[in-house]
C-alpha cells in the first residue's frame, strides 16, 4: 500500500497500517529527536511519546506533507521531554567544503587514514562545535535542526513549529550569528577548508 493508503486505513483504526507508517518514519523521527534532546533514551521516549500522540491525533490530518505533520508532533514531544529534564540538548551541525559538497553527520570528519595528531584535532574541533550547539536556546536549535539537518524549507518549518515565517528565518539567522561568533573563539581549530552553511535561496 501507498502512504495515501496506508493513513486513510490508520485513520478508521487500522494498527497494522500505523505500524507499517512507524516504520517508515521512525527513524527520522529519533534522528530529529536525538538532535533536538542529545540523549538516546530520551530521544526514544520523545519518538515513542509522538507515535502515541500521533495515532490518537490522526483523525485531524487533512493532507499535505505527512512528514511535517509528524515532525510537528515530534517536536513538540521533545519540547515537553526538555521541560521535564530541563537539560541543554546537543545537535550535530552539517558542514559544508568551499566546493560546496555536504559533509555528511555524525562522522563527518571521521577519516581513519589520518595520523593520532590529526584525529586529535578532529576530535577538538567536534568537541567545540557541540559545545557551541549546546549553547544555543532550544528554539534556535530547533529550527537548526529543521531546516540545516531535516531539509525542510522555510514555510514547512514555520507549519511544524507554528510560528511566522519570519519568525523562522529570524531564528535562523541569529543561531547561525551565534554559531559562528562561538566557533570564532576556537577557530584556530577551524580547517580553511570548512565554514558554516550558508543562507538558502
Amino acid at each position: 500500500m501507498d502512504e495515501a493508503t496506508l493513513i486513510r486505513e490508520a485513520k478508521k483504526g487500522d494498527l497494522t497500517a500505523f505500524n507499517r507508517l512507524v516504520l517508515q518514519y521512525q527513524n527520522m523521527l529519533y534522528n530529529t529527536a536525538y538532535r533536538i534532546i542529545g540523549d538516546p533514551g530520551l530521544a526514544e521516549d520523545a519518538v515513542q511519546e509522538a507515535f502515541i500522540s500521533a495515532f490518537q491525533k490522526l483523525h485531524t490530518y487533512r493532507g499535505g506533507s505527512f512528514k511535517s505533520w509528524l515532525l510537528r508532533i515530534v517536536t513538540n514531544a521533545c519540547y515537553d521531554e526538555f521541560r521535564r529534564q530541563k537539560r541543554k540538548p546537543t545537535v550535530p551541525l552539517e558542514l559544508y567544503t568551499d566546493e560546496g559538497e555536504e559533509i555528511e553527520s555524525p562522522y563527518w570528519l571521521e577519516d581513519t587514514a589520518d595520523s593520532p595528531e590529526k584525529q586529535l584535532e578532529t576530535l577538538e574541533l567536534e568537541q567545540a562545535i557541540q559545545r557551541c550547539i549546546q549553547a544555543l536556546p532550544l528554539d534556535f536549535r530547533t529550527i537548526v535542526v529543521l531546516t540545516e539537518l531535516e531539509g525542510l524549507s522555510y514555510k514547512e518549518a514555520a507549519k511544524v513549529i507554528k510560528k511566522p515565517l519570519g519568525t523562522v528565518k529570524s531564528r535562523l539567522a541569529r543561531a547561525r550569528s551565534r554559531l559562528q561568533a562561538c566557533l570564532q573563539k576556537v577557530q584556530e581549530l577551524l580547517p580553511s577548508a570548512f565554514r558554516l552553511k550558508g543562507e538558502r535561496d
